[in-house]
């Protein structure tokens, strides 16, 4: 695959990242949609419009769905300050937030009351095994989706019409990566762990393949779960095949234990990941364990050029509204959110099947950078940001497009 690779300054960023992904325990029974309180009453004659966003807001990667969660409300109240119209009346949208806990049960039991609500749209799943599974249920019903963060290419390869992404999938994060491996970071002997998640399975995949194209040696391929916490054995048995690359498909809430028992055992190894490892909270999971530039991993997203400043403005906006720094992809989220509305706008209907074939020809000039999608509902152009960490810090090296 032919890359064309543009250098950005190296920057110390403080944002933490999503991933996008996968499977925690799910609650027993999935909680009742809450609407996002409105700033103000609306018109007796408004068009009530409702987002549906989903998310894992409890669990062990609830740090990244409630990041998600709050850029949806801040698109939810600019819409609102706005005053957008669609058709002859002023729509006030209403957010409506479910937490899938990151299990795919739980995410067609959220998607299904979501459908039942009657959304007129939804944001959502962070994760790839809950993203793909309720797809078919939004399909079902008519009702667009677009996902700020699920990378599996499976999501838009099932045929619907109403499944779109505003990041780039694993094929092109999981290529870029193996590629990284061998040609920057000169790796010959490549070890691979992966947590069996729809996400992190296939992220590992795209990278192995990768990485055997670019002339690698793959000398040993393991299996954890999101939920272990102790690697020893399988490390122990990457140890004995000298690997001076290790890639782990999964979580930060895995990845950080992970590097913790890889400097006990004194493997002297880069270790890489996707974006589900590539979070400023990794370098509080690992603790010492990440060493100075051991860390490459990347971000499906990514800004440079004229983008870049009026992003920078939004975080610090995130960040004096809600006390905390941007995880990851909570400006994706929003982007999803003003991309429905202005699909919307341009129908003059909020009713799906109005809208919908807006969506799919939609041009629009988000946060994150032109969006518009090709005939499979992916982004088309869809960047990807590289990082390493610096002191503890998080610190990007190169957006790659």
């Amino acid at each position: 695959m032919q890359l064309k690779w543009t250098a950005v300054a190296l920057a110390a960023l403080t944002l933490v990242a999503c991933g996008k992904k996968e499977e925690a325990a799910a609650p027993a029974a999935a909680p009742a949609p809450t609407a996002a309180a409105p700033a103000a009453a609306p018109p007796a004659d408004a068009l009530v419009v409702k987002i549906g966003h989903v998310a894992p807001t409890s669990g062990a990667i609830a740090h990244l769905g409630k990041d998600n969660e709050l850029g949806a409300k801040m698109a939810i109240e600019d819409l609102n300050a706005k005053g957008v119209k669609i058709g002859d009346k002023v729509a006030k949208f209403e957010l409506l937030s479910e937490d899938d806990a990151a299990d795919p049960k739980q995410g067609t039991a959220v998607a299904q009351k979501l459908v039942d609500s009657k959304v007129n749209g939804v944001v959502g799943h962070l994760n790839s095994g809950t993203t793909i599974p309720a797809s078919k249920l939004y399909s079902d019903a008519g009702i667009p989706q677009i996902s700020p963060s699920a990378t599996n290419p499976k999501y838009t390869r099932q045929g619907f019409k109403t499944t779109f992404r505003v990041v780039a999938d694993d094929t092109q994060l999981g290529g870029t990566l193996g590629k990284y491996a061998v040609e920057t970071l000169k790796g010959k002997n490549i070890a691979v762990i992966d947590d069996r998640t729809a996400y992190g399975q296939g992220v590992a995949e795209e990278f192995e393949k990768s990485a055997k194209a670019a002339g690698a040696t793959i000398v040993g391929h393991e299996f954890t779960t999101d939920k272990s916490t102790d690697f020893n054995a399988i490390l122990t048995k990457l140890k004995g095949a000298k690997p001076d690359v290790l890639f782990f498909g999964g979580m930060d809430a895995v990845g950080g234990p992970m590097l913790k028992q890889v400097k006990q055992l004194g493997m002297n190894v880069k270790f890489m990941g996707g974006d589900g490892l590539c979070t400023g909270e990794l370098a509080k999971l690992a603790g010492d364990a990440i060493g100075e530039e051991m860390v490459v991993c990347a971000e499906a997203g990514g800004v440079d050029g004229d983008f870049k400043a009026p992003l920078d403005a939004w975080k610090a906006k995130f960040k004096e509204k809600n006390g905390v720094e941007v995880q990851i992809y909570a400006p994706y989220v929003y982007d999803a959110v003003q991309v429905l509305a202005a699909a919307m706008v341009k129908a003059g209907s909020a009713e799906p099947e109005k809208y919908l074939p807006e969506v799919s020809k939609v041009e629009y000039k988000g946060l994150t950078g032109p969006i518009a999608f090709d005939e499979k509902g992916d982004i088309k152009n869809g960047a990807l940001t590289l990082y390493t960490y610096k002191g503890g810090v998080r610190t990007q090296i190169a957006v790659v497009r």
